[in-house]
């Protein structure tokens, strides 16, 4: 009462405080677009040195109400978009002015990555290999490594060891060839070959085919497909097979030193974690020759006899088996051998016969490490270091070999690379590109802890490249007919439509318009709601890239009332009012198949028996596909090859799937466009 005041105006404070006030992706989008050009001369001469807040601050000046990480995130794209990947001198410090007395600057921490959520910055995998995230020994100082047993031939192997690498680092992928590789198989290659890019080493692809009865050629092309696929090519590929002859001359020699003998105890008398000794143990090592040159013949039943190493494992596995009888042929060397060896003893020798310095295993593995170590030692040969680094798992799906063959031949899946399915081959054919995985493992990144991630991340990394790779093209899922009933020429009209709306200099490509052109079903109505903004009676819409709006004239339905075709007006944009919306539209268009997919299982857990009680079969999502059989599609996309991808505008990411055929393409759909909270 002491200080009177005006009433307060509500209309002019809701004004004031962005009440009812709706910024949209393409207004964000205009904003850093606009900043980035004034600052372009600074962006290229500074890179990354340039101090991006200013960027993020003059965009949220000229948009005051727009969210604050939605604008960081589009001026990272189009920073990145304009400079390309970091450079290795992007990547050193700025140097600082001189000070009397420099005050100690804190190191900032990477980006951290929680619950699937990417912080601020996502360095490479690269990045992070080249950084302080793995402090590996150098080549040659394998004693340095916590836990490397060293014996008085260490140096000496060693010293031969750097002799014949000169120094190289070298690692390898080392996948069995019995089934098709995954989204962790991913993480693995990126690891790998990522670490040995680093480092300026090599990576080989190695397959460790000691289980002739499970493995297929299939298999074999598409573990080397994907490898490339992802962008890596091995420095060679080699096969466990290459070295049978040296590793049966290495467990003859094994036996002779008393560190191995031949076994009779059934394979279920030693599964579990206390079966009893083995009452062979001691027999002489002369009769354990004989008996193994047996095996070899093929004297022996499978699970008769096996070849047993003479030691305790982490997990207090006694004597793990080196070689068993198996009557199978190898697709690699025939009927030559009747006895294989195992993975326990398979894996390290072949790492010290390829000299790898650098053995990275998932950490299921590391129960086998004391083995590892163990058998070379056993033999003087060089020994590598074995390092383990957490599984990369994904939610609402599974990945197990045995569980996708169930998959397979129940009819919940079509194959292996049915793109419902996260194994490589799958994502492929869904149109994940493979840059888009890779970044993926780099914001997992690596360490020892096992991650589980949602997989939103992965579709958020497939959004990001996506919108740097696919060329926009306009497409009608469910066709509602309209006929303009004053085209402006007497014949179809050429549209120009950018590839790339946000980069015009990447072209354009020309779409017909003509009288007659579809819109989606769900873009019309009747009657409007509140809040419906898209074409109805009484309420016009602009049509994208003609310059022209369209009225409602006339409603054409069928008997039952169904809407089947709509006669519009159309009006130069210029000269009508602004329209609430624009829409997409084809003309002259091509019939099309779509295939839309949502995730295959309905529980994060689908094996945890305590989430799903009747078994993951019993989890699956019945409509995990929609097929669309009379889609069109835009006459840009005439050309398109399978795996082709596009962006149809206001739908999603679409990839052209193998299955297509002349006159019938068919697309699956990647992943849906990022959600507008201003659509209605």
């Amino acid at each position: 009462r002491n200080h009177p005041v005006e009433p307060l105006d509500a209309v002019d404070f809701e004004q004031a405080c962005g009440v009812g006030v709706c910024i949209t992706p393409e207004q964000i989008e205009e904003a850093v677009e606009a900043v980035i050009s004034e600052h372009r001369a600074e962006l290229l001469a500074e890179r990354y040195h340039f101090n991006m807040g200013v960027l993020v601050g003059e965009a949220r000046s000229r948009l005051r109400w727009a969210d604050g990480k939605t604008i960081k995130n589009e001026v990272d794209l189009q920073v990145l978009h304009l400079l390309g990947p970091k450079t290795e001198a992007d990547l050193e410090k700025k140097p600082k002015a001189a000070k009397a007395r420099p005050a100690p600057v804190e190191k900032q921490k990477a980006a951290v990555v929680e619950n699937g959520e990417v912080g601020t910055e996502t360095r490479s995998l690269l990045e992070q290999l080249r950084g302080e995230a793995l402090k590996f020994h150098k080549p040659g100082e394998n004693y340095k490594t916590e836990g490397y047993v060293v014996t008085p031939n260490t140096m000496a192997l060693l010293k031969q060891h750097l002799a014949i690498t000169g120094g190289q680092v070298r690692t390898r992928f080392p996948p069995e060839p019995n089934g098709i590789l995954h989204i962790g198989h991913a993480k693995a290659i990126n690891f790998n070959f990522g670490y040995a890019k680093a480092n300026g080493g090599v990576c080989f692809l190695r397959y460790d085919d000691t289980n002739p009865e499970k493995e297929e050629e299939k298999y074999f092309t598409a573990i080397r497909d994907m490898v490339e696929w992802l962008g890596y090519q091995p420095y060679a590929v080699t096969h466990a097979s290459d070295y049978f002859d040296q590793l049966y001359s290495w467990a003859l020699e094994l036996i002779r030193r008393g560190q191995a003998y031949v076994c009779h105890q059934k394979v279920e008398e030693i599964k579990g974690h206390n079966p009893p000794p083995s009452p062979w143990r001691d027999r002489p090592v002369e009769e354990s020759l004989l008996l193994f040159e047996d095996m070899r013949k093929g004297k022996f039943g499978e699970g008769e006899a096996t070849l047993r190493m003479k030691l305790v494992m982490e997990d207090g596995k006694m004597d793990p088996v080196a070689y068993r009888v198996k009557f199978t042929p190898h697709h690699r060397t025939g009927d030559k051998w009747c006895i294989y060896p195992t993975y326990d003893y398979t894996h390290c020798l072949c790492d010290s016969i390829e000299h790898i310095t650098h053995s990275l295993c998932t950490k299921e593995f590391q129960a086998r490490r004391s083995s590892y170590f163990w058998l070379c030692n056993a033999l003087d040969v060089y020994c590598p270091v074995q390092w383990e680094y957490g599984r990369l798992n994904l939610l609402y799906t599974v990945v197990s070999k045995r569980k996708i063959i169930r998959l397979v031949e129940t009819g919940a899946v079509r194959d292996w690379d049915d793109p419902r399915l996260f194994t490589l081959t799958a994502l492929r054919r869904r149109g994940f590109p493979p840059e888009a995985i890779n970044n993926f493992c780099a914001r997992v990144g690596v360490t020892v802890a096992q991650a589980t991630m949602e997989p939103h991340l992965l579709e958020a990394c497939a959004r990001e490249v996506l919108n740097e790779q696919a060329p926009r093209a306009m497409a009608v899922l469910e066709p509602l007919k309209v006929t303009i009933t004053n085209f402006p020429a007497p014949k179809a009209l050429e549209v120009l439509v950018p590839n790339f709306p946000a980069d015009e200099s990447r072209g354009f490509h020309k779409v017909p318009f003509q009288p007659t052109v579809y819109i989606e079903e769900t873009d019309f109505r009747e009657e409007m709601d509140k809040g419906y903004k898209r074409l109805a009676p009484g309420q016009p819409v602009g049509l994208r890239h003609t310059g022209y709006v369209i009225a409602v004239q006339n409603v054409i339905k069928d008997p039952s009332g169904r809407v089947m075709e709509l006669e519009v007006t159309c009006t130069k944009s210029d000269v009508a009012e602004k329209p609430k919306a624009f829409i997409h539209w084809v003309s002259e268009p091509l019939a099309c198949e779509v295939r839309l997919y949502e995730r295959l299982f309905l529980h994060k857990n689908p094996e945890d028996p305590s989430e799903v009680p009747g078994g993951f079969l019993s989890d699956l999502n019945p409509d995990s596909l929609r097929v669309v059989p009379n889609a069109l599609v835009d006459s840009s996309v005439l050309s398109a090859r399978p795996f082709d991808k596009f962006q149809f505008e206001r739908l999603g990411y679409f990839s052209v799937d193998p299955d297509s055929k002349e006159g019938k393409v068919v697309f699956n759909r990647t992943v849906t466009l990022k959600e507008d909270p201003g659509k209605a």
